[in-house]
């Protein structure tokens, strides 16, 4: 009998009809907890990540419409990362008939941290008021003088501290940004209009990215274009079917850094 379907109730002396199972009822079933039970570390339980499965479910419908196999598939690979589909860290995209993993760079930045090699991860804007010293890729210094007005941003960084003391840092100039979101299919609406300077920190982080200890699996994640989200957000607007809570993958980004407690 096929994994896919489910046998319903029937009346004494009737054959039983088969029912295929729903992406629902295959999230519920005790072969999906077990198989993300064999990936998922230890701070999330098949329980909790079944939840959050089934909350982006309600909360974007459209999911249903994808094959069972996309949206499954990208649920294994976030059980593998050990993030949640929560619409902060990582989203589940439908795009067609297609469920698209986005691993988010707030994601990204927890599983550098978690990695146990990175103590401290930053991003800002520098202004032209701003004392900003960079120097052969190394950031010297970066003072900002709240008592007065900052200016025009001009340029953007990442920075990330090893705990063996080592740093690497990524600086872009606002030339350079604006470059990369015009080639954003989505850049000239959504987060790009209404939170330009996120959208510089987001970009610039995730060139610094490649320089960071991630998993190849991870890497090839990050190099998914997370302009679907906007794009699939905005569209449904268009068709009147308001999402249920709007995406937000573009919160902003200040200093992690790692504490004794995250340690432990």
């Amino acid at each position: 009998m096929s994994e896919n379907t489910q046998i319903t109730a029937a009346p004494t002396g009737t054959v039983a009809a088969k029912k295929p199972a729903t992406i629902r009822d295959q999230i519920e079933s005790p072969k999906f907890a077990e198989q993300i039970a064999k990936v998922l570390p230890k701070v999330l339980t098949p329980e909790r990540f079944t939840r959050v499965a089934l909350t982006a479910l309600i909360k974007t419908p459209k999911l249903a419409q994808c094959t069972q196999a996309s949206l499954l598939n990208s649920l294994l690979q976030l059980a593998q990362f050990g993030l949640e589909p929560d619409g902060r860290r990582a989203h589940l995209i439908p795009y067609g008939d297609q469920c698209q993993l986005i691993v988010d760079y707030k994601g990204l930045a927890e599983l550098v941290m978690r990695s146990g090699l990175v103590s401290y991860l930053h991003a800002d804007i520098v202004c032209e008021n701003d004392q900003f010293d960079w120097d052969a890729g190394e950031i010297k210094g970066h003072k900002v003088d709240l008592k007065k007005p900052r200016g025009a941003m001009y340029a953007v960084y990442a920075l990330c501290k090893f705990k063996d003391g080592t740093c690497k840092a990524e600086v872009m100039a606002k030339e350079e940004i604006d470059a990369i979101r015009k080639r954003s299919r989505s850049g000239s609406s959504g987060p790009w209009v209404t939170d330009y300077n996120e959208m510089a920190k987001k970009t610039v982080f995730r060139r610094l990215s490649k320089w960071l200890p991630l998993s190849p699996e991870v890497r090839d994640a990050a190099e998914n274009d997370d302009d679907v989200i906007e794009v699939e957000a905005k569209a449904t607007t268009k068709r009147g079917e308001a999402l249920a809570e709007p995406l937000d993958p573009f919160a902003g980004f200040g200093a992690i850094e790692d504490t004794k407690e995250d340690a432990k």
